[in-house]
């Protein structure tokens, strides 16, 4: 199959209805700007006249080339004419080039949702369509409910339809508001609708019965020639059709024509959405989630050495994702030999020793999958390339509270260099792993002055084995940086305070280590 198919991303309104995210006029420009430099066909922009913030950005977004601005909104109210309706009067008046407005076309949903007859349905969609045209408008019509309409009513869906297309709608979008359609109800539906009207046919689908992108691909094998969805999946409820997955399935399985959208900008374009909605995208997303390439079982990833077709199903670069590794106990020669090589280390033949070592401790608690700093250290060790500069003497953390106060902390370091030197330093904390922090950098920084450079970025505990309740043991994740790069180490023990240590410890001498053979 090829042909064209244009994309049309309605993050900064579908988007915007997920639970938990509010986009500022601010963000929306950003996403706008990133939209149309993805190549986006169509940005939907938001509802003019609906709220302060949509009429903000609709009055800054820029213009750009290829890339169209769109305006969201409804048909006409019951009883009150097109150039009196201040939602149509809005949208006539944005700078959007292109409105979108929807309608029903269940007859369900007219008689007890609308609670009008359904001829005065059809006149609403009609006249609604041909204002906006009349007022210099690009219209497409979004068929609200239309799967459940033409299942409930094929005739009067239909003529919804022939309503909207007769008032001047250039698209006419088949919608799967509920989102309780298969792939199957869309193939036929979509195939009758195109033998019905002469306008080119769009489809909209959520996700609620995780048939979105199903869906989606179905309609545009039917026929569909624009697909209207959001990027990562955002959207009420389940969320839309996620042009994450749906783009690329379009483009590099399917042959088709997605204008000019670069598939290997998808990983980027998903992370950057998620940095401003400050949502995490999902890991196991397909081909833009941080797992869609990962790799664990030894068996797989000797056979991805000699040909990544074994296990991937297109390459992670063609949707702009890299290719991990990652190290357990699960791990074979081949794990490793690919793991060092990710790193920039040379496979020195000693790969079965490593994997032994990783099992040894995997059976303790530790994990390395997160922990490629520790990984890394641990193999320079194994190896004797590691040379400790320091030694940490003694430790000692404590922690008062005064009143009803929140607890503070206190800790205390005895440090030593290789050349014999030793500091004897405390210092306070928010909680004993940051009192530990401080006390340890206060120390060494008498040694290393670049430990100022050093940041925790994040700290997690896992624990090992809930069956043991207080005895557990845990793993501590560390992430770090030094304003350039970003490192996580792990300690375990069934002590916090020492697994906190361990890594912490880790993440030092990794730093160090990293640096002096840049020297």
């Amino acid at each position: 199959m090829n042909g064209r198919v244009y994309i049309y991303d309605t993050t900064l309104r579908d988007g915007s209805q997920t639970e938990g995210i509010s986009f500022s006029c601010e963000d929306k420009l950003d996403i706008y700007n990133k939209m149309c430099s993805f190549g986006m066909d169509f940005v939907e922009g938001g509802w003019p006249g609906s709220n302060p913030r949509d009429d903000e950005f609709f009055s800054k977004a820029p213009i750009r080339d290829g890339t169209a601005l769109t305006a969201f909104g409804s048909t006409r109210r019951y009883g009150v004419n097109p150039d009196e309706d201040p939602n149509l009067r809005a949208l006539a008046a944005s700078r959007a080039e292109w409105c979108c407005i929807f309608g029903k076309t269940w007859d369900f949903q007219v008689t007890d949702a609308l609670c009008i007859g359904l001829e005065d349905n059809l006149r609403m969609v009609e006249d609604s369509v041909r204002f906006l045209k009349e007022s210099g408008k690009r219209v497409m019509f979004d068929a609200e409910h239309f799967f459940d309409g033409f299942r409930s009513n094929r005739h009067y869906a239909l003529k919804a339809l022939q309503a909207a297309e007769k008032g001047g709608a250039e698209w006419l979008v088949l919608c799967d508001t509920n989102g309780g359609s298969t792939p199957e109800q869309v193939t036929e539906a979509v195939r009758i609708v195109s033998e019905s009207v002469d306008a080119p046919l769009g489809i909209h689908c959520h996700n609620d019965s995780d048939l979105a992108t199903a869906c989606t691909l179905a309609a545009v094998s039917a026929g569909c020639r624009l697909v209207q969805g959001t990027v990562n999946g955002l959207g009420e409820r389940c969320g839309n059709a996620n042009l994450c997955t749906v783009i690329p399935n379009l483009s590099i399985k399917m042959g088709m024509d997605v204008g000019r959208i670069d598939t290997r900008h998808l990983a980027p374009l998903s992370k950057y959405i998620g940095e401003v909605a400050n949502m995490t995208p999902s890991a196991g997303m397909a081909y833009v989630g941080d797992r869609a390439f990962t790799h664990k079982g030894g068996i797989h990833v000797s056979a991805l050495m000699r040909n990544p077709r074994t296990y991937e199903h297109v390459p992670p670069e063609s949707v702009g994702n890299t290719r991990r590794v990652l190290v357990s106990d699960m791990a074979g020669k081949a794990s490793i030999t690919e793991k060092l090589k990710q790193l920039g280390m040379m496979d020195e033949g000693d790969s079965r020793d490593i994997v032994d070592k990783i099992k040894e401790m995997e059976s303790r608690g530790y994990q390395f999958e997160g922990a490629d700093a520790s990984f890394e250290l641990m193999v320079r060790k194994l190896r004797g390339e590691f040379h400790p500069r320091f030694t940490v003497e003694e430790f000692r953390v404590f922690m008062d509270e005064y009143g009803t106060s929140e607890g503070r902390s206190e800790a205390s370091v005895k440090v030593r260099d290789i050349h014999g030197e030793m500091e004897h330093t405390a210092a306070d904390g928010n909680g004993p792993v940051n009192a530990l922090d401080n006390a340890l950098r206060k120390a060494l920084r008498r040694f290393f002055p670049e430990m100022d450079s050093l940041r925790l970025t994040d700290y997690k505990v896992r624990v090992i084995d809930e069956k043991s309740a207080t005895m557990t043991a845990v793993r501590v994740l560390i992430r770090t940086t030094d304003g350039k790069d970003n490192w996580t180490t792990v300690g375990v023990s069934t002590n916090v305070i020492e697994a906190s240590m361990i890594a912490l410890l880790d993440s030092i001498e990794y730093s160090l280590d990293k640096n002096s053979r840049k020297e």
